[in-house]
């Protein structure tokens, strides 16, 4: 069976740092707490430029968009384990990027909250807020049906099913690295 994530993507540029992904003033939420989870998905990319339209309508807890297309350098900025964790509490199950932060990166796989997908060229410019695309994780492929076009992407290579398991800690339990008493 194929895996697929297919819905409405975001679009944003180069060096979205994880201030912009998750602002410092809502770090104060535990994750772990079912109700701050979700009211820490309200805030993700709270702290993007007016340039942006609202990523997560004042409000709601959940975005309309499953996906992000980014720039160069996404996630740059503060280690913070928040801004994956932000950005899955608000429905992301993937991002696309022409590049990341390595920590962001590492945080992705760490929490297993969403993909982190390297793009091949620089999507950001071709694409729309609001285009309609799917990822196709066994061909590595993203098709945007707007535009009836189709893009390689680098494939997920060992993080993908360390994000499948729920992240690294899961992962470790699911295949015996750690105890899962």
């Amino acid at each position: 069976m194929t895996k697929i994530i297919r819905g409405k993507i975001f679009v944003l540029d180069d060096n979205i740092d994880t201030d912009q992904i998750i602002p410092a003033e809502y770090l104060t939420l535990v994750p772990s707490k079912l109700d701050e989870y979700e009211k820490l998905g309200s805030y993700a990319l709270a702290g993007l430029p007016d340039r942006y339209d609202k990523f997560v309508v004042p409000g709601e807890t959940k975005t309309t968009y499953p996906i992000i297309v980014a720039g160069e350098n996404f996630g740059c900025g503060s280690s913070r384990e928040h801004a994956p964790i932000a950005l899955g509490a608000s429905g992301v199950k993937a991002v696309i990027a022409q590049s990341y932060a390595r920590i962001f990166f590492r945080n992705c796989a760490a929490t297993g909250e969403l993909y982190p997908w390297e793009s091949q060229e620089r999507l950001c410019d071709k694409f729309e807020t609001g285009h309609e695309v799917s990822i196709d994780f066994e061909s590595n492929q993203l098709m945007n049906h707007t535009l009836d076009e189709i893009y390689n992407l680098k494939p997920l290579g060992e993080v993908g099913p360390v994000i499948d398991a729920g992240g690294i800690f899961a992962y470790a339990r699911q295949t015996g690295m750690i105890s899962s008493r």
